[in-house]
Protein backbone atom coordinates (compact mmCIF):
# COMPACT_ATOMS: atom_id res chain seq x y z
CA UNK A 1 0.00 0.00 0.00
CA UNK A 2 2.91 2.28 0.69
CA UNK A 3 4.05 1.64 -2.88
CA UNK A 4 0.60 2.71 -4.13
CA UNK A 5 0.81 5.98 -2.19
CA UNK A 6 4.33 6.56 -3.49
CA UNK A 7 3.11 6.03 -7.05
CA UNK A 8 0.31 8.60 -6.58
CA UNK A 9 2.72 11.13 -5.08
CA UNK A 10 5.21 10.52 -7.89
CA UNK A 11 2.57 11.10 -10.58
CA UNK A 12 1.39 14.31 -8.91
CA UNK A 13 4.99 15.50 -8.44
CA UNK A 14 5.73 14.86 -12.12
CA UNK A 15 2.64 16.89 -13.02
CA UNK A 16 3.92 19.74 -10.87
CA UNK A 17 7.42 19.63 -12.38
CA UNK A 18 5.98 19.52 -15.90
CA UNK A 19 3.72 22.50 -15.16
CA UNK A 20 6.63 24.46 -13.74
CA UNK A 21 8.77 23.64 -16.78
CA UNK A 22 6.05 24.82 -19.14
CA UNK A 23 5.67 28.05 -17.17
CA UNK A 24 9.40 28.78 -17.43
CA UNK A 25 9.48 27.76 -21.11
CA UNK A 26 6.55 30.05 -21.93
CA UNK A 27 8.16 32.95 -20.07
CA UNK A 28 11.40 32.84 -22.06
CA UNK A 29 10.28 31.50 -25.44
CA UNK A 30 6.74 32.73 -26.02
CA UNK A 31 6.84 36.39 -25.04
CA UNK A 32 4.05 38.47 -26.54
CA UNK A 33 2.11 35.50 -27.89
CA UNK A 34 -1.70 35.64 -27.48
CA UNK A 35 -2.83 33.75 -24.39
CA UNK A 36 0.64 33.17 -22.99
CA UNK A 37 0.27 35.32 -19.84
CA UNK A 38 -2.75 33.47 -18.44
CA UNK A 39 -1.11 30.23 -19.57
CA UNK A 40 2.03 30.97 -17.54
CA UNK A 41 -0.07 31.87 -14.50
CA UNK A 42 -2.19 28.72 -14.82
CA UNK A 43 0.90 26.54 -15.23
CA UNK A 44 2.56 28.08 -12.16
CA UNK A 45 -0.55 27.70 -9.99
CA UNK A 46 -0.98 24.13 -11.23
CA UNK A 47 2.60 23.37 -10.18
CA UNK A 48 1.99 24.81 -6.72
CA UNK A 49 -1.30 22.94 -6.45
CA UNK A 50 0.45 19.68 -7.31
CA UNK A 51 3.31 20.27 -4.84
CA UNK A 52 0.84 21.18 -2.05
CA UNK A 53 -1.15 18.03 -2.80
CA UNK A 54 2.01 15.91 -2.59
CA UNK A 55 2.52 17.44 0.89
CA UNK A 56 -1.08 16.61 1.78
CA UNK A 57 -0.58 12.97 0.73
CA UNK A 58 2.63 12.89 2.80
CA UNK A 59 0.87 14.16 5.97
CA UNK A 60 0.01 11.71 8.73
CA UNK A 61 -2.31 13.82 10.90
CA UNK A 62 -5.66 15.44 10.20
CA UNK A 63 -4.43 18.88 11.25
CA UNK A 64 -1.51 18.72 8.78
CA UNK A 65 -3.86 17.52 6.03
CA UNK A 66 -6.22 20.48 6.71
CA UNK A 67 -3.28 22.88 6.57
CA UNK A 68 -2.21 21.65 3.12
CA UNK A 69 -5.80 21.65 1.85
CA UNK A 70 -6.01 25.32 2.83
CA UNK A 71 -2.73 25.95 0.92
CA UNK A 72 -4.15 24.18 -2.13
CA UNK A 73 -7.20 26.44 -2.06
CA UNK A 74 -5.01 29.52 -2.24
CA UNK A 75 -4.10 28.61 -5.84
CA UNK A 76 -6.47 25.95 -7.22
CA UNK A 77 -9.69 28.05 -7.58
CA UNK A 78 -8.00 30.48 -10.01
CA UNK A 79 -6.80 27.83 -12.50
CA UNK A 80 -10.15 27.37 -14.36
CA UNK A 81 -10.50 31.14 -14.85
CA UNK A 82 -6.97 31.43 -16.20
CA UNK A 83 -7.49 28.56 -18.62
CA UNK A 84 -10.67 30.19 -19.93
CA UNK A 85 -8.87 33.54 -20.42
CA UNK A 86 -6.03 31.70 -22.18
CA UNK A 87 -8.45 30.08 -24.66
CA UNK A 88 -10.27 33.37 -25.25
CA UNK A 89 -7.06 35.24 -26.04
CA UNK A 90 -5.87 32.35 -28.22
CA UNK A 91 -8.89 32.64 -30.55
CA UNK A 92 -8.94 36.46 -30.42
CA UNK A 93 -12.04 36.82 -28.28
CA UNK A 94 -11.85 39.99 -26.19
CA UNK A 95 -13.54 39.67 -22.79
CA UNK A 96 -15.39 42.55 -21.16
CA UNK A 97 -14.13 43.96 -17.86
CA UNK A 98 -17.10 42.67 -15.89
CA UNK A 99 -16.28 39.12 -17.07
CA UNK A 100 -12.85 39.36 -15.42
CA UNK A 101 -14.44 40.56 -12.18
CA UNK A 102 -16.89 37.66 -12.27
CA UNK A 103 -14.21 35.10 -13.10
CA UNK A 104 -12.00 36.08 -10.16
CA UNK A 105 -14.62 37.08 -7.59
CA UNK A 106 -15.97 33.52 -7.33
CA UNK A 107 -12.48 32.00 -6.61
CA UNK A 108 -11.84 34.71 -3.99
CA UNK A 109 -15.17 33.93 -2.34
CA UNK A 110 -14.34 30.20 -2.50
CA UNK A 111 -11.02 30.79 -0.68
CA UNK A 112 -12.81 32.82 1.98
CA UNK A 113 -15.51 30.17 2.52
CA UNK A 114 -12.99 27.35 2.68
CA UNK A 115 -10.69 29.19 5.12
CA UNK A 116 -13.61 30.06 7.46
CA UNK A 117 -15.34 26.69 7.19
CA UNK A 118 -14.93 25.97 10.93
CA UNK A 119 -17.24 28.93 11.62
CA UNK A 120 -20.15 27.94 9.35
CA UNK A 121 -19.48 24.46 7.84
CA UNK A 122 -21.05 25.60 4.57
CA UNK A 123 -18.11 24.49 2.45
CA UNK A 124 -17.42 21.18 4.22
CA UNK A 125 -20.08 19.89 6.58
CA UNK A 126 -17.41 17.63 8.12
CA UNK A 127 -13.72 16.76 7.61
CA UNK A 128 -12.08 13.58 8.90
CA UNK A 129 -9.78 10.73 7.98
CA UNK A 130 -11.04 8.01 5.69
CA UNK A 131 -11.41 4.62 7.33
CA UNK A 132 -11.33 2.80 3.97
CA UNK A 133 -7.84 3.91 2.89
CA UNK A 134 -4.63 2.11 3.95
CA UNK A 135 -2.95 5.50 4.46
CA UNK A 136 -4.07 8.80 6.01
CA UNK A 137 -6.32 10.65 3.57
CA UNK A 138 -9.02 13.24 4.12
CA UNK A 139 -12.66 12.26 3.93
CA UNK A 140 -14.98 15.23 3.50
CA UNK A 141 -18.71 15.79 3.43
CA UNK A 142 -19.47 18.63 1.07
CA UNK A 143 -21.57 21.65 1.86
CA UNK A 144 -23.53 23.81 -0.62
CA UNK A 145 -20.70 26.23 -1.38
CA UNK A 146 -18.41 23.40 -2.41
CA UNK A 147 -20.84 22.49 -5.18
CA UNK A 148 -20.97 26.13 -6.27
CA UNK A 149 -17.21 26.03 -6.71
CA UNK A 150 -17.40 22.64 -8.49
CA UNK A 151 -20.02 24.01 -10.88
CA UNK A 152 -17.89 27.09 -11.51
CA UNK A 153 -14.84 24.94 -12.30
CA UNK A 154 -16.88 22.71 -14.61
CA UNK A 155 -18.41 25.66 -16.47
CA UNK A 156 -15.05 27.37 -16.98
CA UNK A 157 -13.52 24.25 -18.50
CA UNK A 158 -16.55 23.43 -20.64
CA UNK A 159 -16.81 26.99 -21.99
CA UNK A 160 -13.06 26.90 -22.70
CA UNK A 161 -13.48 23.71 -24.72
CA UNK A 162 -16.45 25.18 -26.61
CA UNK A 163 -14.50 28.38 -27.31
CA UNK A 164 -11.80 26.31 -28.98
CA UNK A 165 -14.25 24.00 -30.73
CA UNK A 166 -15.87 26.94 -32.53
CA UNK A 167 -12.58 27.49 -34.37
CA UNK A 168 -12.29 23.95 -35.70
CA UNK A 169 -14.55 24.45 -38.73
CA UNK A 170 -12.63 27.38 -40.20
CA UNK A 171 -9.15 26.26 -39.08
CA UNK A 172 -6.66 24.60 -41.42
CA UNK A 173 -5.29 21.13 -40.74
CA UNK A 174 -2.26 22.30 -38.76
CA UNK A 175 -4.35 24.55 -36.51
CA UNK A 176 -6.93 21.82 -35.98
CA UNK A 177 -4.19 19.61 -34.54
CA UNK A 178 -3.16 22.42 -32.20
CA UNK A 179 -6.74 23.11 -31.11
CA UNK A 180 -7.51 19.43 -30.57
CA UNK A 181 -4.38 19.10 -28.43
CA UNK A 182 -5.52 22.04 -26.30
CA UNK A 183 -9.05 20.67 -26.04
CA UNK A 184 -7.74 17.26 -24.97
CA UNK A 185 -5.72 18.94 -22.24
CA UNK A 186 -8.88 20.65 -20.92
CA UNK A 187 -11.06 17.55 -21.01
CA UNK A 188 -8.97 15.59 -18.49
CA UNK A 189 -9.63 17.88 -15.48
CA UNK A 190 -13.37 17.69 -16.28
CA UNK A 191 -13.26 13.89 -16.23
CA UNK A 192 -11.09 13.86 -13.09
CA UNK A 193 -13.57 16.02 -11.17
CA UNK A 194 -16.44 13.83 -12.32
CA UNK A 195 -14.75 10.71 -10.90
CA UNK A 196 -13.73 12.50 -7.71
CA UNK A 197 -17.14 14.00 -6.93
CA UNK A 198 -18.91 10.70 -7.61
CA UNK A 199 -16.62 8.70 -5.35
CA UNK A 200 -15.12 6.73 -8.22
CA UNK A 201 -11.46 7.63 -7.57
CA UNK A 202 -9.25 5.09 -5.73
CA UNK A 203 -9.36 5.60 -1.95
CA UNK A 204 -11.11 8.95 -2.49
CA UNK A 205 -7.92 10.55 -3.81
CA UNK A 206 -8.51 13.87 -5.60
CA UNK A 207 -7.73 13.14 -9.23
CA UNK A 208 -7.56 16.83 -10.11
CA UNK A 209 -3.79 17.19 -9.64
CA UNK A 210 -3.25 13.77 -11.23
CA UNK A 211 -5.25 14.81 -14.30
CA UNK A 212 -2.98 17.80 -14.64
CA UNK A 213 -0.11 15.48 -15.62
CA UNK A 214 -2.10 14.28 -18.64
CA UNK A 215 -3.47 17.77 -19.29
CA UNK A 216 -0.08 19.44 -19.43
CA UNK A 217 1.45 16.64 -21.46
CA UNK A 218 -1.02 17.57 -24.21
CA UNK A 219 -0.28 21.25 -23.75
CA UNK A 220 3.41 20.38 -23.97
CA UNK A 221 2.80 18.52 -27.24
CA UNK A 222 0.97 21.54 -28.64
CA UNK A 223 3.70 23.90 -27.46
CA UNK A 224 6.78 21.97 -28.51
CA UNK A 225 5.57 20.08 -31.59
CA UNK A 226 3.15 22.57 -33.11
CA UNK A 227 4.35 25.81 -31.49
CA UNK A 228 0.89 26.51 -30.19
CA UNK A 229 1.48 30.15 -29.32
CA UNK A 230 4.00 30.94 -32.06
CA UNK A 231 1.48 30.41 -34.87
CA UNK A 232 -2.10 30.69 -33.67
CA UNK A 233 -5.44 30.86 -35.48
CA UNK A 234 -5.87 34.50 -34.47
CA UNK A 235 -2.40 35.25 -35.85
CA UNK A 236 -3.30 33.44 -39.05
CA UNK A 237 -6.61 35.33 -39.31
CA UNK A 238 -5.14 38.77 -38.79
CA UNK A 239 -1.96 38.32 -40.82
CA UNK A 240 -2.23 35.36 -43.19
CA UNK A 241 -5.82 35.77 -44.37
CA UNK A 242 -5.59 39.57 -44.52
CA UNK A 243 -2.44 39.66 -46.61
CA UNK A 244 -2.89 41.34 -49.98
CA UNK A 245 -0.51 38.81 -51.48
CA UNK A 246 -1.92 35.40 -52.30
CA UNK A 247 -0.16 32.60 -50.40
CA UNK A 248 -0.48 28.84 -50.79
CA UNK A 249 1.52 26.35 -48.72
CA UNK A 250 2.55 22.98 -50.21
CA UNK A 251 4.43 20.06 -48.71
CA UNK A 252 7.33 18.36 -50.47
CA UNK A 253 4.89 16.19 -52.45
CA UNK A 254 2.84 19.12 -53.75
CA UNK A 255 -0.01 18.54 -51.28
CA UNK A 256 -1.91 21.70 -50.28
CA UNK A 257 -1.47 22.44 -46.57
CA UNK A 258 -2.99 25.92 -46.40
CA UNK A 259 -3.90 29.03 -48.39
CA UNK A 260 -5.24 32.50 -47.69
CA UNK A 261 -8.31 34.30 -49.01
CA UNK A 262 -6.28 36.31 -51.53
CA UNK A 263 -5.67 33.07 -53.46
CA UNK A 264 -9.35 32.51 -54.27
CA UNK A 265 -9.58 34.92 -57.24
CA UNK A 266 -6.27 33.55 -58.59
CA UNK A 267 -7.28 29.88 -58.24
CA UNK A 268 -11.11 29.84 -58.03
CA UNK A 269 -11.12 26.05 -57.69
CA UNK A 270 -9.61 26.34 -54.19
CA UNK A 271 -11.98 25.47 -51.37
CA UNK A 272 -11.83 24.12 -47.83
CA UNK A 273 -11.84 20.57 -49.16
CA UNK A 274 -8.70 21.28 -51.19
CA UNK A 275 -6.57 20.99 -48.04
CA UNK A 276 -4.75 17.68 -48.26
CA UNK A 277 -5.18 17.36 -52.04
CA UNK A 278 -2.42 17.60 -54.69
CA UNK A 279 -2.07 21.02 -56.30
CA UNK A 280 -2.12 19.26 -59.69
CA UNK A 281 -5.69 18.14 -59.04
CA UNK A 282 -6.80 21.69 -58.23
CA UNK A 283 -5.03 23.11 -61.30
CA UNK A 284 -6.36 20.59 -63.84
CA UNK A 285 -7.92 23.41 -65.89
CA UNK A 286 -4.99 25.82 -65.53
CA UNK A 287 -2.02 24.30 -67.31
CA UNK A 288 -0.07 27.58 -67.49
CA UNK A 289 -0.06 28.05 -63.71
CA UNK A 290 0.62 24.34 -63.19
CA UNK A 291 3.72 24.67 -65.38
CA UNK A 292 4.95 27.56 -63.20
CA UNK A 293 4.40 25.51 -60.01
CA UNK A 294 6.24 22.56 -61.54
CA UNK A 295 9.28 24.64 -62.52
CA UNK A 296 9.48 26.24 -59.03
CA UNK A 297 11.22 29.35 -60.36
CA UNK A 298 10.21 32.94 -59.68
CA UNK A 299 8.40 34.34 -62.70
CA UNK A 300 5.43 36.46 -63.80
CA UNK A 301 1.92 35.06 -64.25
CA UNK A 302 -0.69 36.79 -66.42
CA UNK A 303 -4.39 35.93 -66.15
CA UNK A 304 -7.80 37.45 -66.88
CA UNK A 305 -10.28 38.47 -64.17
CA UNK A 306 -13.57 40.21 -65.03
CA UNK A 307 -12.21 41.02 -68.51
CA UNK A 308 -9.16 42.72 -67.00
CA UNK A 309 -5.61 41.47 -67.35
CA UNK A 310 -3.97 40.81 -63.97
CA UNK A 311 -0.24 40.33 -63.48
CA UNK A 312 1.28 38.50 -60.51
CA UNK A 313 4.88 37.78 -59.67
CA UNK A 314 5.06 34.20 -58.41
CA UNK A 315 7.72 33.68 -55.72
CA UNK A 316 8.83 30.36 -54.20
CA UNK A 317 10.23 29.99 -50.66
CA UNK A 318 11.41 26.65 -49.31
CA UNK A 319 10.25 25.33 -45.94
CA UNK A 320 13.10 23.47 -44.29
CA UNK A 321 13.22 21.11 -41.34
CA UNK A 322 15.69 21.51 -38.50
CA UNK A 323 18.22 19.38 -40.43
CA UNK A 324 17.77 21.70 -43.46
CA UNK A 325 15.81 19.17 -45.53
CA UNK A 326 13.09 20.57 -47.78
CA UNK A 327 9.69 19.68 -46.32
CA UNK A 328 7.57 22.03 -48.41
CA UNK A 329 7.34 25.42 -50.01
CA UNK A 330 5.42 28.67 -49.75
CA UNK A 331 4.19 30.02 -53.07
CA UNK A 332 3.44 33.75 -52.95
CA UNK A 333 1.53 35.71 -55.60
CA UNK A 334 2.45 39.41 -55.53
CA UNK A 335 0.13 41.62 -57.58
CA UNK A 336 2.30 43.68 -59.95
CA UNK A 337 -0.51 44.85 -62.26
CA UNK A 338 0.01 48.53 -61.41
CA UNK A 339 3.74 48.17 -61.99
CA UNK A 340 3.24 46.50 -65.40
CA UNK A 341 0.64 49.07 -66.43
CA UNK A 342 3.00 51.87 -65.39
CA UNK A 343 5.78 50.27 -67.42
CA UNK A 344 3.45 50.06 -70.40
CA UNK A 345 2.55 53.73 -69.96
CA UNK A 346 6.22 54.69 -69.76
CA UNK A 347 6.93 52.51 -72.77
CA UNK A 348 4.13 54.23 -74.64
CA UNK A 349 5.44 57.66 -73.67
CA UNK A 350 8.85 56.64 -74.94
CA UNK A 351 7.48 55.21 -78.19
CA UNK A 352 4.53 57.45 -79.11
CA UNK A 353 4.77 60.91 -80.62
CA UNK A 354 2.95 63.08 -78.11
CA UNK A 355 1.28 65.33 -80.71
CA UNK A 356 0.06 62.90 -83.36
CA UNK A 357 -0.26 59.75 -81.19
CA UNK A 358 1.55 57.59 -83.74
CA UNK A 359 4.96 55.96 -83.19
CA UNK A 360 7.93 58.27 -83.07
CA UNK A 361 10.78 57.78 -85.53
CA UNK A 362 13.01 55.74 -83.16
CA UNK A 363 10.30 53.30 -82.13
CA UNK A 364 8.98 53.01 -85.69
CA UNK A 365 12.43 51.91 -86.85
CA UNK A 366 12.65 49.41 -83.99
CA UNK A 367 9.29 47.82 -84.86
CA UNK A 368 10.06 47.90 -88.57
CA UNK A 369 13.35 46.03 -88.11
CA UNK A 370 11.68 43.48 -85.82
CA UNK A 371 9.05 42.88 -88.50
CA UNK A 372 11.79 42.57 -91.13
CA UNK A 373 13.59 39.99 -88.96
CA UNK A 374 10.39 37.94 -88.80
CA UNK A 375 9.88 38.21 -92.56
CA UNK A 376 13.44 37.05 -93.26
CA UNK A 377 12.59 33.74 -91.58
CA UNK A 378 9.00 33.45 -92.81
CA UNK A 379 9.29 35.08 -96.24
CA UNK A 380 6.81 37.50 -97.79
CA UNK A 381 6.82 41.08 -98.97
CA UNK A 382 6.90 44.60 -97.53
CA UNK A 383 5.49 47.84 -98.85
CA UNK A 384 6.17 51.32 -97.48
CA UNK A 385 4.32 54.62 -97.85
CA UNK A 386 6.01 57.92 -97.07
CA UNK A 387 4.01 61.14 -97.23
CA UNK A 388 4.04 64.70 -96.03
CA UNK A 389 1.63 67.65 -95.94
CA UNK A 390 1.84 70.01 -98.89
CA UNK A 391 2.82 73.62 -98.12
CA UNK A 392 2.85 72.94 -94.37
CA UNK A 393 5.28 75.81 -93.72
CA UNK A 394 2.70 78.20 -95.19
CA UNK A 395 0.07 76.82 -92.74
CA UNK A 396 2.38 77.63 -89.82
CA UNK A 397 3.27 81.05 -91.22
CA UNK A 398 -0.33 82.05 -92.03
CA UNK A 399 -2.21 80.51 -89.11
CA UNK A 400 0.39 79.86 -86.43
CA UNK A 401 2.04 76.77 -85.01
CA UNK A 402 -1.00 75.85 -82.89
CA UNK A 403 -3.04 75.48 -86.07
CA UNK A 404 -0.15 73.56 -87.62
CA UNK A 405 -0.31 71.10 -84.71
CA UNK A 406 -4.06 70.67 -85.28
CA UNK A 407 -3.43 69.87 -88.95
CA UNK A 408 -0.71 67.32 -88.09
CA UNK A 409 -2.97 65.54 -85.57
CA UNK A 410 -5.88 65.58 -88.03
CA UNK A 411 -3.84 63.97 -90.85
CA UNK A 412 -2.41 61.34 -88.42
CA UNK A 413 -5.94 60.35 -87.36
CA UNK A 414 -7.04 60.00 -91.00
CA UNK A 415 -4.06 57.76 -91.80
CA UNK A 416 -4.55 55.61 -88.67
CA UNK A 417 -8.19 54.96 -89.60
CA UNK A 418 -7.20 53.76 -93.06
CA UNK A 419 -4.57 51.17 -92.08
CA UNK A 420 -4.87 47.68 -90.60
CA UNK A 421 -3.80 46.54 -87.14
CA UNK A 422 -0.75 44.77 -88.57
CA UNK A 423 0.47 47.95 -90.29
CA UNK A 424 2.95 50.27 -88.56
CA UNK A 425 2.65 54.06 -88.79
CA UNK A 426 5.11 56.61 -87.47
CA UNK A 427 5.95 60.29 -87.62
CA UNK A 428 9.27 60.43 -89.41
CA UNK A 429 9.88 64.07 -88.69
CA UNK A 430 8.14 67.46 -88.98
CA UNK A 431 5.14 67.02 -91.28
CA UNK A 432 6.44 63.73 -92.73
CA UNK A 433 4.88 60.33 -91.94
CA UNK A 434 5.77 56.74 -92.86
CA UNK A 435 3.65 53.55 -92.98
CA UNK A 436 5.08 49.99 -93.21
CA UNK A 437 2.71 47.42 -94.73
CA UNK A 438 3.52 43.70 -94.29
CA UNK A 439 2.30 41.25 -96.96
CA UNK A 440 0.95 44.06 -99.12
CA UNK A 441 1.48 44.22 -102.85
CA UNK A 442 2.72 47.29 -104.67
CA UNK A 443 -0.73 47.93 -106.14
CA UNK A 444 -2.46 47.50 -102.75
CA UNK A 445 -0.04 49.96 -101.17
CA UNK A 446 -0.70 52.43 -104.00
CA UNK A 447 -4.49 52.10 -103.47
CA UNK A 448 -4.14 52.66 -99.72
CA UNK A 449 -1.94 55.73 -100.27
CA UNK A 450 -4.51 57.16 -102.64
CA UNK A 451 -7.33 56.55 -100.14
CA UNK A 452 -5.41 58.51 -97.51
CA UNK A 453 -4.78 61.32 -100.04
CA UNK A 454 -8.46 61.57 -100.97
CA UNK A 455 -9.69 61.51 -97.36
CA UNK A 456 -7.25 64.25 -96.43
CA UNK A 457 -8.46 66.33 -99.38
CA UNK A 458 -12.13 65.77 -98.55
CA UNK A 459 -11.70 66.38 -94.80
CA UNK A 460 -9.97 69.72 -94.29
CA UNK A 461 -8.80 70.73 -90.83
CA UNK A 462 -10.71 73.30 -88.79
CA UNK A 463 -9.05 75.78 -86.43
CA UNK A 464 -10.79 78.72 -84.77
CA UNK A 465 -13.68 78.45 -87.25
CA UNK A 466 -11.18 78.60 -90.10
CA UNK A 467 -11.12 75.78 -92.68
CA UNK A 468 -7.58 74.70 -93.58
CA UNK A 469 -7.51 72.78 -96.91
CA UNK A 470 -4.94 69.99 -96.79
CA UNK A 471 -3.33 67.96 -99.55
CA UNK A 472 -0.69 65.24 -99.35
CA UNK A 473 2.18 64.06 -101.50
CA UNK A 474 2.86 60.32 -101.15
CA UNK A 475 5.56 57.93 -102.30
CA UNK A 476 5.30 54.12 -102.36
CA UNK A 477 8.03 51.47 -102.42
CA UNK A 478 7.84 47.68 -102.41
CA UNK A 479 10.14 44.67 -102.10
CA UNK A 480 10.19 40.90 -101.63
CA UNK A 481 11.97 39.83 -98.44
CA UNK A 482 14.81 37.31 -98.78
CA UNK A 483 17.38 35.94 -96.29
CA UNK A 484 19.81 38.59 -97.51
CA UNK A 485 17.40 41.51 -96.94
CA UNK A 486 19.23 42.91 -93.92
CA UNK A 487 19.09 46.59 -94.88
CA UNK A 488 15.67 46.46 -96.50
CA UNK A 489 13.90 49.03 -94.28
CA UNK A 490 16.35 51.85 -94.96
CA UNK A 491 16.40 50.86 -98.62
CA UNK A 492 12.58 50.97 -98.81
CA UNK A 493 12.52 54.37 -97.11
CA UNK A 494 15.06 55.81 -99.55
CA UNK A 495 13.00 54.56 -102.48
CA UNK A 496 9.71 55.85 -100.98
CA UNK A 497 11.37 59.19 -100.27
CA UNK A 498 12.46 59.46 -103.91
CA UNK A 499 8.90 58.63 -105.02
CA UNK A 500 7.57 61.27 -102.59
CA UNK A 501 9.74 64.01 -104.10
CA UNK A 502 8.69 62.91 -107.56
CA UNK A 503 5.06 63.47 -106.39
CA UNK A 504 6.03 67.00 -105.27
CA UNK A 505 7.72 67.74 -108.57
CA UNK A 506 4.56 66.56 -110.33
CA UNK A 507 2.45 69.25 -108.70
CA UNK A 508 1.79 67.71 -105.25
CA UNK A 509 -1.51 66.09 -104.15
CA UNK A 510 -0.61 62.79 -105.89
CA UNK A 511 0.84 59.35 -105.30
CA UNK A 512 4.00 58.02 -106.94
CA UNK A 513 5.40 54.46 -106.93
CA UNK A 514 9.11 53.89 -107.04
CA UNK A 515 9.95 51.75 -110.04
CA UNK A 516 13.23 49.95 -110.55
CA UNK A 517 13.36 51.06 -114.15
CA UNK A 518 13.37 54.61 -112.82
CA UNK A 519 9.92 55.32 -114.19
CA UNK A 520 7.12 56.50 -111.97
CA UNK A 521 3.46 55.59 -111.84
CA UNK A 522 1.22 58.58 -111.21
CA UNK A 523 -2.26 58.76 -109.75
Amino acid sequence: MINELLMFKLIVAIAGILSLFLCIFAHFKLKGAPGVRPYKAAALLSALFAFFYVSELSSTTLSDIKLWIMMEYLVMPFIPALLFIMCSEYVGQKLKTWVYYLLFSIPCFTIFMQATNNLHHLYYSSVGLSSDAPFPIARMEYGPFFYIHALYLFLCLVVSVLTLARQLKSASFIFRIQILAMMAGLVFPVLANYFYLNGLSPYGIDLGPVSMSLSYIFHCIALLSFKMFNVTPIFRDTVFDRMQEGVIVLNQNGIILDYNQAMLPIIPSLHAGAIGKPITEILEDNSSLQAIIDIEENCDYKWIHNNKTIYHQVQFSEIQSENLLKVGQIVTFVNITEKIELQEQLKQLASIDGLTQVYNRTYFMKLANELLHTKIHEGGSLSLIMFDIDHFKKVNDDHGHETGDIVLSHIARIAKKCIQESDIIGRYGGEEFVILLPNTTKDEAYMLANIIRVKALESPSNSNNTVIPTTLSLGVSHTLVTPSSTGTIKHLMREADQALYTAKRNGRNNVQIYLKADSKQTM
